[in-house]
């Protein structure tokens, strides 16, 4: 971060076996390989693992997920852009393809692409075209709003008129001074499911505190301390360095409460100086440069519906 561095259907036959071979397509984010359109050092996936199943098991997945009146998997995966249809049909032969959690190694396969959820490689594939989602690295003294009838920057001044037209809105808050990663879509259902405290979406954030931060004081947050408005606890806290006037601190916890960085931080008497969110579960915001926006990859919109419980496409 700039700025912040620090030292089936029932009776079916079973399927044809297909011959023996080794695994053949490219790695995800390779040339012609999974959401090839897309940059490698932003996939979510790891390396691709090819799966082998038994005959029966292959069978039963088939028919569990089987509808006659369906879309063949590979022409869905093709039109999701993870690959060409070839390429797609040997990445479901490796055992590389589930469809709601079932390895499917049969091309044949028939589903519902307005309920089905696929993954490739672990990576959700996103079948909905309809929504737009966007990502904006905030810069302090921006507000959360699309308008401010004060005259304040707001995120709504950062949007093109194709954003305005899809009428994105922010996906929770960051406030006036806090900087960094804050999501933007159309899509109410994820939005509703990516703040609602149920699913505990994890953030992560980079702190600078004044003074030197022990690290076993860091260690209290992750433990827990008691605040107004009841107990909290971070999930990870990690002191990243110190120069005796001023502390790094990286913090991720999925609490949505109001300031709650900011309140915890007070608490153990190391007020915060500069805050930015870095990450939303695996979403992260890198290298992009501050006031700038872009549209999610394919495979991270994908990772933000496993992270709001399985969201169905549509």
């Amino acid at each position: 971060m700039a700025g912040m561095t620090f030292s089936g259907k029932k009776g079916r036959k079973a399927p044809p076996q297909r011959a023996a071979r080794a695994a053949r397509t490219p790695k995800p984010g390779s040339d012609g390989g999974p959401f090839a359109q897309t940059k490698p050092e932003r996939l979510i996936s790891a390396e691709p693992k090819p799966v082998k199943i038994r005959a029966d098991e292959a069978e039963a997945n088939f028919r569990s997920v089987h509808q006659e009146d369906g879309t063949r998997l590979q022409k869905i995966l093709a039109q999701a852009g993870v690959a060409s249809r070839r390429v797609c049909e040997d990445l479901i032969a490796e055992g590389r393809v589930t469809v709601d959690g079932k390895v499917i190694v049969e091309p044949g396969v028939r589903v519902n692409p307005d309920t089905a959820k696929i993954h490739v490689d672990g990576v959700r594939v996103t079948l909905d075209v309809t929504h737009r989602y966007v990502m904006l690295n905030k810069p302090a003294k921006v507000m959360t709003t699309m308008r401010d009838p004060e005259g304040r920057r707001c995120v709504g001044d950062y949007l093109d008129e194709s954003m305005r037209e899809a009428r994105l809105v922010h996906v929770g808050r960051l406030d006036y001074e806090t900087e960094g990663l804050l999501l933007l879509t159309n899509d109410g259902d994820l939005t509703n499911r990516l703040t609602h405290p149920r699913y505990e979406v994890p953030k992560t954030y980079m702190v600078e505190v004044q003074g030197e931060l022990p690290v076993k004081t860091a260690k209290l947050l992750q433990a827990g301390i008691e605040l107004d408005d009841g107990p909290i606890a971070a999930d990870r806290c990690w002191v990243i360095g110190s120069t005796g006037s001023r502390t790094m601190v990286e913090v991720t916890l999925h609490s949505g409460r109001n300031r709650i960085v900011r309140r915890m931080f007070d608490h153990i008497g190391f007020p915060v100086t500069r805050l930015v969110r870095t990450a939303i579960g695996k979403i992260v915001i890198g290298d992009q440069p501050q006031g700038t926006l872009r549209d999610l990859e394919k495979q991270e919109i994908g990772h933000l519906q496993d992270l709001a419980g399985g969201v169905e496409n549509g």
